[in-house]
């Protein structure tokens, strides 16, 4: 086969018009930044010069971290973790870390450093059918950081029979290229499908932003709002409204009882008053009523084990895990629960993230903004 048939069949297979195959990014959001304790660890093992001062520091034992965690090819723990923030996984003292700050920022970014930094990040545009006059769901699902293996496959299945039910077109990909200015109009919604670790470039952030404050609906599942470490302040601040702490590790999933806070609000009038399910159940740094979030459910710390490793206490006393907030003219909803298979088939749940689609995608109802307990 010539080179120009097999250029062709490679934009064939990324859905991107014949002859324009999508340029390497240059504009990943920590492509000139210095090396410092707070880089994604990643972007650290990238470079030689990087890994070899943190190794030194971790006497060699940098090196011998799992691959299946720590490795430099997305997805990896490593795109969501800091030295700063991961001393329970380096064991480096908070003093050896403050040490290691000035060093790392002495070595000079490279040329190579750039595009290894930039290499998770993608342009490529995908092109989708959808039908005319109907709204229509992104389900957007690049994932640079931790993988959900169980939950992506399920909640995709999940979201397009939620399509065929309400007659809604459904595109789903995991191409960054997808969020720009001209795709995004083609959709009333975007769900990010337990997304984890910084995975939009420059250009791509700004384009989701403007969608948002302008009017789109967004929807956020469990993972998405899980990583150890964000690099993108508004969607950390503005879109979640917390920074995830840990989850409980003995055991790991419980039964917990789940409770509806708002039973008047349009996401929430179908279902019950309260439930028992069992999920893997986040705990965050402060209620995200404090950042002005419309809680939905909270969950009964008193139903279920808030320990994490090492019997960390992850007790938050007022547990959100289901919130709306509002953003310029649009919305978004973020929802804790669904780690598991199972809990995008758990009737309830379902009912709430079909439920949080028809209210993400009404333009015409208005967004409230929360007040705290």
């Amino acid at each position: 086969m010539s080179f120009k048939h097999n250029l062709l069949a490679l934009a064939a297979s990324l859905a991107i018009p014949a002859g324009a195959v999508a340029a390497p990014v240059t504009d990943c959001a920590g492509r000139n930044a210095p090396f410092s304790t707070s880089s994604p660890l990643v972007d650290i093992l990238l470079s030689p010069a990087a890994t070899a001062v943190v190794d030194k520091a971790m006497n060699g034992r940098l090196s011998k971290l799992p691959k299946q965690f720590f490795g430099t090819t997305a997805p990896t723990f490593a795109a969501i973790l800091t030295l700063k923030d991961g001393a329970m996984i380096t064991g480096l003292s908070s003093d050896a870390v403050a040490g290691l700050d000035p060093q790392l920022r002495a070595l000079p970014v490279t040329a190579a450093d750039k595009i290894a930094r930039c290499a998770r990040y993608d342009n490529e545009r995908p092109r989708f059918d959808l039908p005319k006059g109907k709204p229509n769901m992104l389900v957007f699902q690049k994932i640079n950081g931790f993988y959900h293996t169980d939950a992506v496959p399920a909640a995709d299945t999940a979201f397009t029979a939620m399509a065929a039910r309400k007659g809604w077109g459904i595109a789903v990909t995991d191409k960054g290229g997808a969020i720009n200015p001209a795709t995004l109009r083609q959709f009333s919604v975007v769900v990010w499908n337990n997304n984890s670790g910084d995975v939009l470039t420059l250009s791509q952030r700004k384009a989701l932003r403007s969608f948002v404050e302008n009017g789109g609906g967004f929807i956020a599942l469990h993972g998405a709002g899980g990583d150890s470490a964000y690099f993108w302040d508004w969607y950390i601040d503005k879109v979640l409204g917390v920074r995830f702490t840990a989850h409980p590790m003995s055991p790991q999933f419980q039964e917990a009882r789940v409770v509806v806070e708002d039973g008047n609000h349009p996401i929430a009038k179908a279902l019950p008053k309260e439930w028992r399910m069992t999920d893997e159940w986040y705990s965050f740094a402060e209620s995200p009523r404090k950042a002005g979030a419309h809680v939905i459910l909270t969950l009964d710390e008193a139903t279920y084990k808030p320990l994490g490793m090492g019997n960390r206490d992850l007790h938050m006393g007022d547990h959100p895990i289901a919130w709306t907030m509002c953003l310029g003219k649009g919305r978004s909803f973020y929802s804790a629960i669904g780690h598991r298979a199972e809990s995008y088939t758990q009737p309830q749940n379902v009912a709430l993230l079909e439920a949080a689609l028809d209210w993400a995608a009404d333009r015409h109802q208005p967004c409230e903004s929360g007040s705290g307990k």
